[in-house]
């Protein structure tokens, strides 16, 4: 008997989170990030509990083997919701009739070769197996693309491992004790249903953590970056320098201050859609010529900066002279409808500076820079004074 009240509270559980997630989806205008998904995971897996209740007691029936088909496509559909989490479009109904129609089929094949015992141990593996392969692809995904999520990977990974040792214990139990121990009021089936009911008031409001957290981190990026160019705002800036800086081991830095030549007399010709075009590529070639560290930044209008970290004057020089050359032979791809652009820029390079403090003072050097190297002729790059700053 309580074990079958912790069933229905389950089933509830899971069909009223199905609900909650499919709320939240639809908040989500188009990045869904898989909550559609869970949903559906969520609602087969109450609805197969719902047919277990109506059930009853172990027996071959097309109850049971559309219960134990949706039990097996419940997790499957969880695979898929968090590939969708993680940018993978994968699709999903496809896949998952798939899976549906092979299991059933497998279903009455082992029925009728081997006996109901046989059905049941088989959806306990395969569930078993599957909790398996999440476990490790969690503990991949916390390792890999999810690094900065690794403590709810690990947090998510134990707790599924949790109801996969409880599938194979199971597995064992109906090869040794046969249905008996399918039994509700047996002290297993109860420990494994108050486990599944931990799950299923634990592991929502987690997906739902994980998406705020994306969310989050998404906004917080916005914050830092320009939408055009989408390289480091001033914000974002001055926050990678001052997460460089507080590094014990970090070196120097050299400020690079790039203006593009004669940017107004490219927007006043060609308009200022071209103009936004000439300000993405040279912000692509800023990209490809800086090094793996880095900072790379549109101070605003044709004003870029770049952040030479852990290097020495010669460096900051040797590539303030790469990146004016590559901008300099380089085509603005993409304006079919006018003739071949290419434009120039002028480049101030501060003096090595230490802090993210000192910045303000490297700007006024660089600026200054950019300033003779503009009266000099443009399309070339000017040193500061050799003193170093804070």
């Amino acid at each position: 008997m309580v074990t079958t009240v912790i069933l229905g509270m389950l089933c509830v559980h899971l069909l009223c989170f199905c609900v909650m997630f499919l709320l939240i989806s639809s908040r989500l205008n188009g990045k869904k990030l898989g909550m559609d998904v869970f949903a559906l995971g969520n609602l087969l897996l109450g609805l197969a509990y719902t047919l277990q209740l109506l059930g009853g007691p172990a027996h071959w029936s097309l109850i049971e083997v559309v219960n134990h088909t949706m039990t097996l496509c419940a997790p499957a559909a969880y695979v898929l919701g968090a590939l969708r989490f993680f940018g993978r479009q994968v699709p999903v109904w496809r896949p998952l009739l798939t899976l549906a129609v092979v299991y059933s089929a497998l279903q009455v094949l082992v029925q009728w070769l081997l006996g109901g015992e046989a059905r049941h141990a088989l959806l306990a593996l395969s569930c078993a197996l599957l909790f398996l392969g999440m476990v490790v692809a969690l503990l991949y995904a916390g390792r890999t693309v999810a690094k900065d999520l690794r403590a709810e990977m690990v947090v998510f990974a134990i707790l599924i491992s949790g109801i996969g040792a409880l599938n194979a214990a199971k597995f064992v139990l109906i090869l040794t004790d046969g249905l008996a121990a399918l039994d509700l009021n047996t002290r297993f089936q109860t420990t494994f249903y108050i486990y599944m009911s931990f799950l299923g008031t634990v592991m929502p409001p987690g997906a739902v953590w994980l998406v705020l957290r994306r969310l989050t981190d998404e906004l917080r990026n916005m914050a830092a970056h320009d939408p055009l160019t989408h390289l480091l705002n001033r914000r974002g800036l001055m926050d990678g320098l001052a997460a460089h800086f507080r590094s014990r081991t970090a070196g120097p830095a050299y400020l690079l201050i790039v203006d593009i030549d004669y940017f107004k007399r490219i927007n006043d010709t060609y308009g200022h859609t071209v103009g936004d075009q000439v300000l993405g590529h040279v912000a692509e070639l800023l990209n490809a010529s800086a090094r793996q560290g880095d900072l790379t930044c549109r101070l605003g209008g044709e004003e870029f900066a770049l952040i030479c970290l852990d290097t020495d004057s010669a460096g900051a020089l040797q590539l303030a002279e790469r990146m004016r050359t590559a901008i300099e032979h380089s085509q603005v791809p993409g304006i079919n409808q006018h003739p071949a652009i290419r434009c120039t820029v002028t480049v101030g390079v501060s003096a090595a500076f230490t802090s993210a403090q000192a910045l303000d003072q490297a700007m006024q050097q660089a600026d200054a820079a950019l300033y003779r190297g503009k009266t000099s002729g443009r399309n070339r790059v000017e040193w500061a004074s050799s003193q170093a700053v804070g």
